[in-house]
């Protein structure tokens, strides 16, 4: 299946839709108050860059984005990848994509929270294939069995 992933507006018809398709898959994973959802809007905003994955058809099949907190941290939020084409990679490439617009935008580390529990499998085999660690609650998500956190260091510090 032939993909393409570009820099796209959240603010789409297309977009929308599989991100109400991600939150129905989270909806009855974890209680509310433990899913941390960017809407839409919040996606637009000048810290966030979004990226979607499209099929042949230009249909929107994937998405993952990369919000910016400051000059020492980025954060992978709202990663999904549309049941129907799962186990093709558009997740892995969307992350990819997400690392390395960190890199060039010279974050030091990357970090994620995701879900625990039976549906959020395949999300950590992503992350840890994809080089991530586990680690500690970071910003302010609470630390409960509800969240899974992961990190990236992007920099490696040299001996000057």
């Amino acid at each position: 299946m032939a993909v393409s992933i570009a820099i796209e507006t959240p603010l789409q018809d297309d977009v929308r839709g599989l991100v109400a398709k991600l939150n129905d898959h989270l909806l009855p994973l974890s209680p509310l108050e433990f899913q941390f959802k960017m809407t839409v809007e919040q996606m637009a905003g000048s810290d966030t860059t979004l990226f979607v994955a499209r099929d042949e058809a230009g249909r929107a099949v994937g998405m993952g984005a990369l919000k910016v907190h400051s000059a020492e941290l980025g954060e992978v939020k709202r990663m999904f990848t549309d049941p129907e084409v799962r186990g093709k990679r558009i997740g892995s490439a969307l992350l990819e994509a997400i690392v390395a617009l960190a890199r060039d935008k010279g974050l030091p580390v990357l970090m994620l929270e995701t879900g625990t529990g039976p549906g959020m499998a395949e999300a950590h085999r992503l992350y840890t294939r994809s080089g991530f660690v586990t680690r500690g609650p970071f910003l302010d998500y609470p630390d409960s069995e509800w969240s899974a956190f992961f990190e990236m260091p992007l920099k490696v510090e040299t001996d000057a």
